[in-house]
């Protein structure tokens, strides 16, 4: 595909302040596997979903995966959905109360003045019981998308990992954050996203599928297997997207929110089972070999940053375990969407 109109496609998906999003490095991803031939293709750790838009922008067959249910919705909306759109012109009574239902106010109840305030709280109350109603799965997807998005840009840091709503309401000269995004009020931050995902929906004429999985769980008939997984620094430290963004995960499984609640903390997050092996030094290393090893014979690219740990070099050894040719490449220093770190390098492996 011609550069110029592959910007084009990609400017077509919905803009987004998700932590790691590989938005603005599609075209350069895509100059470097274009030349691969490959028909199906999985997003394994899919996130926003850009890759996957990417992939299927490109007539692949693609499956996105991720392990937040959050996400998954938001696939499913994005990329497996391939015709349902819906507009704000045809949704108003999704954002107000309708004298027909009765609604919980868990929101209001739990979380007062630790993310939003009381009027922003009941608002969201109000509207994901409104678009738990919608019947069809990929309009009530794409509903959902605009909620999300609207929670997380109207958060300092674009995440849930603390009770900081004061750094919003707190009187006082600002030299960070977007002030101006934050007094915007949440029923137009819900319509412009909505707007967004509802123009993003295309049909590439090739079946696409989301799935909400362990990546060790999924089947391993892909040509290509995109594999971007949390990066874990130095220090053994990583982004706990189940912690960051457990707000979102809450909305999607409503009915079931208060029981998953850890009480402990004061930021209310959900309960995690177990800690996650792509955030466990000790463990993170094995986990790679072993999803590499499980998709041995796929085509894998792998997206890491050059601070990693592991390393991009370790990462090589352990492709070259299971693959014959391994190509390297570097972005130019990237900063990474809320990342302090302007001397990381994007880092990118294709395992053939």
């Amino acid at each position: 595909m011609h550069q110029l109109q592959l910007v084009e496609d990609v400017r077509r998906f919905p803009q987004t302040r998700y932590l790691g999003s590989k938005l603005k490095l599609l075209p350069w991803i895509w100059d470097h596997i274009s030349d691969l031939r490959f028909t199906s293709a999985l997003d394994a750790f899919g996130g926003t979903g850009s890759v996957s838009f990417l992939l299927k922008s490109n007539f692949k067959q693609v499956t996105f995966n991720d392990i937040l249910k959050s996400n998954f919705i938001m696939g499913k909306a994005l990329i497996e959905n391939s015709g349902q759109t819906l507009w704000p012109r045809d949704c108003s009574k999704l954002t107000t109360r309708q004298p027909e239902r009765t609604y919980d106010d868990f929101i209001q109840r739990t979380f007062r003045d630790i993310y939003f305030t009381t009027h922003e709280d009941e608002w969201i109350d109000v509207t994901v019981q409104n678009i738990r109603s919608i019947e069809n799965d990929y309009q009530r997807g794409l509903a959902f998308y605009a909620l999300f998005q609207s929670c997380i840009v109207k958060r300092p840091y674009n995440l849930f990992h603390r009770a900081n709503l004061y750094m919003r309401t707190s009187n006082v000269e600002r030299n960070f954050g977007n002030k101006t995004t934050w007094d915007k009020p949440f029923p137009q931050h819900f319509e412009q996203f909505l707007s967004e995902a509802s123009g993003a929906v295309f049909d590439s004429g090739i079946s696409c599928r989301a799935e909400n999985r362990d990546v060790f769980d999924l089947d391993t008939d892909y040509d290509l297997v995109y594999i971007d997984p949390p990066y874990m620094n130095a220090n053994g430290l990583g982004p706990d997207y189940f912690d960051f963004y457990h707000f979102l995960e809450g909305l999607a499984d409503y009915d079931h929110w208060e029981n998953r609640l850890d009480q402990r903390k004061k930021h209310l997050p959900l309960k995690a089972d177990t800690k996650s092996v792509w955030l466990d030094k000790k463990r993170v290393r094995q986990a790679f070999d072993d999803l590499f090893a499980k998709y041995r014979k796929s085509i894998l690219v792998v997206s890491y940053r050059n601070d990693g740990v592991p390393t991009p070099e370790e990462l090589q050894t352990l492709l070259k375990r299971h693959k014959r040719e391994i190509r390297s490449f570097s972005n130019k220093p990237y900063k990474y969407v809320l990342s302090s770190n302007s001397t990381s390098h994007e880092a990118l492996l294709v395992a053939i």
